[in-house]
């Protein structure tokens, strides 16, 4: 390689070719014009290079001819199958891992765990569905197929008059319905786990291994942001399938009992959070990167030498995210074929909920983490600000609202805008003429204050009547703050709020959550630079946008971008917050 940043193991000149497997699995082969010996660790001998191999500029133009594209693992020939299916006339179901939220008429909305009827899954990225009566496409990396395509929706068992079971359709050999239903579902969590294992170790000794003997392209800190704990998951996960594979009964995988592995592994498995908080990060730092050209070839050629298959880095890095998500699924499916008779069934129930807790963890620290963007747009319209960033100590809005202050000495009133974040609690000010304009006027650290309600009447620390009135006193201090709200409700809504204000505080300590510097940093600066162009003060979501990245090319574009993929949370009506501020709206769920 002639150009600078060329780098060992792209030295080699490579020319597409397309094939097809009999299954219809779209692959792209590969093949050296020159030999290029491959010495122990890895590295390539730098000897046997001839002249032949050409430029990067060269290699770019290989790749943009063989019209290289960006995927996910649900093409190719589970794409074929299914459209067969269709078009023979039977119902293919699937079953949501995240909720889908949209603006657009012409997209299905669902929410995790529902199941879809897929219509047409002729694009890769995005499929059309129907849920009841409602019609539209939808991205297929948030479904997963159902195993048992010919069951009914209908809960299984069937029953015949006199309530015992229908033994009419019958599998080869005597098995029930169920026992072949259970079948499916046991092979499937073994082949999946077989073929995570492989990604997994792909990504491992393919691309970290490579990036770590480039000293000159990555740094430690980069390679901590991009492949975040793989590692861990990777070793977790090896311990785990050997474990699935022990109470796998070859003979009779009806009989197998796996609800015991999924009891076993459910503390280790919640080292996924670590891995799903930082999965934004890592999709900016590749998104980044990536606008290089000599970190394309990089990351591609690392795939090719590992012979992995034609999906990206980015799309490699998120099946852990998917995997964590599929587990409930999987496990509920497991068991609506499972006997309560069975051996098994008292474990796999108890694996369902222990995987769904782990899932709403992961989930709810996801929120957290997609909160801090909003918090930071938040804080950039307030005028006058003063002292650190919320997001140094905070990064939850707990409640918010108006209340009348009380100061010393002459117990002065004022009406003011409160904002009760973990940690803390912000003071504004509104504009006399503009109500919807804010100003920075003081804060109070909440870590220091323990609340005091306070009964009607006579205040004798004040020497002021007060109704609807409570306290925050500092214990170091004695400094004391007087607060005084226009309803009974909403003072008990304030007591309630500091209350859950310390039950998150204490949750994140025992929980281990905490948000980046570069989180932090990169939701102030995104921030900033809306702020200063003058642009609305929407919420962007790169994260969404990586997972959304490729519409299908026949959806008009009714709405700005930006609007259609601001994803609301699970459960969370839509909120006119964050564009007007003077009504009282907390964000919490």
């Amino acid at each position: 390689i002639t150009s600078p940043v060329a780098f060992d193991i792209l030295q080699l000149k490579l020319h597409p070719f397309s094939q097809s497997t009999p299954t219809g699995l779209d692959c792209v082969g590969w093949k050296r014009r020159i030999s290029v010996p491959v010495i122990a660790d890895g590295a390539l001998d730098k000897t046997a290079l001839t002249d032949d191999v050409g430029s990067e500029e060269d290699l770019y133009e290989d790749f943009r001819s063989s019209n290289h594209r960006y995927g996910h693992p649900g093409g190719g020939g589970e794409q074929l199958a299914i459209n067969e299916l269709i078009s023979d006339g039977s119902v293919v179901y699937a079953e949501a891992l995240w909720d889908h939220v949209t603006m657009d008429d012409q997209e299905l909305g669902f929410k995790a765990g529902d199941v879809i009827e897929v219509m047409d899954a002729t694009n890769k990225e995005w499929w059309w569905g129907r849920i009841l009566d409602s019609e539209g496409w939808f991205p297929a990396s948030f479904v997963r197929l159902r195993v048992n395509q010919d069951e009914p929706m209908e809960d299984y068992p069937l029953k015949v008059e006199g309530g015992k079971e229908d033994d009419s359709r019958r599998f080869g050999m005597g098995q029930t319905t169920k026992d072949q239903m259970r079948t499916n579902v046991i092979n499937e969590i073994i082949s999946t786990e077989r073929d995570y294992i492989k990604h997994l170790k792909d990504i491992c000794e393919g691309y970290i291994k490579q990036c770590r003997k480039r000293a000159d392209m990555f740094t430690e800190e980069q390679l901590k942001t991009i492949f975040g704990n793989i590692e861990d998951i990777y070793r977790c996960q090896k311990k785990f399938v050997k474990a699935l594979e022990k109470k796998f009964n070859k003979d009779h995988p009806h009989l197998s009992e796996v609800g015991s592995c999924f009891l076993e592994y459910q503390t280790e498995f919640q080292i996924y959070s670590e891995y799903c908080n930082n999965h934004p990060n890592a999709c900016m730092e590749l998104s980044r990167l990536t606008k290089v050209n000599k970190y394309v070839y990089f990351f591609e050629a690392c795939r090719l030498l590992q012979k992995m298959i034609d999906i990206s880095l980015d799309g490699f890095l998120l099946t852990p995210v998917q995997k964590i998500c599929k587990y409930p699924l999987q496990l509920a499916e497991l068991l609506k074929y499972t006997n309560p008779q069975h051996r098994d069934f008292k474990d796999v129930e108890a694996a369902l909920n222990a995987m769904k807790n782990v899932a709403r963890l992961i989930n709810e620290r996801k929120r957290r983490l997609e909160n801090i963007d909003k918090i930071a747009q938040w804080q950039s319209s307030i005028e006058d600000w003063e002292g650190e960033d919320v997001l140094v100590r905070s990064s939850e809005l707990i409640y918010s609202g108006e209340l009348a202050k009380i100061s010393h000495p002459q117990a002065k009133s004022q009406q003011r805008m409160f904002f009760l974040f973990d940690h803390q609690l912000v003071c504004c000010k509104k504009d006399l003429l503009r109500r919807d304009i804010l100003y920075y006027k003081s804060r109070i650290n909440m870590d220091d204050m323990e609340i005091l309600d306070v009964e009607d009447g006579k205040d004798k620390d004040f020497n002021i009547s007060v109704k609807n009135a409570f306290k925050l006193h500092c214990r170091d201090t004695e400094e004391v703050h007087l607060f005084c709200a226009k309803k009974p409700e909403q003072k008990q809504r304030w007591l309630k709020a500091f209350e859950n204000e310390r039950r998150q505080v204490q949750l994140d300590q025992e929980t281990g959550f905490s948000i980046t510097e570069v989180q932090k940093k990169q939701a102030m600066l995104n921030a900033s630079k809306q702020h200063h162009a003058g642009k609305p003060k929407a919420v962007t979501r790169p994260y969404y946008d990586f997972l959304m990245r490729q519409k299908h090319p026949t959806l008009p574009t009714t709405l700005p971008q930006q609007q259609v993929f601001m994803l609301a949370e699970p459960k969370r009506k839509p909120s006119n917050f964050w564009q007007n501020i003077s009504r009282l709206t907390p964000f919490r769920k």
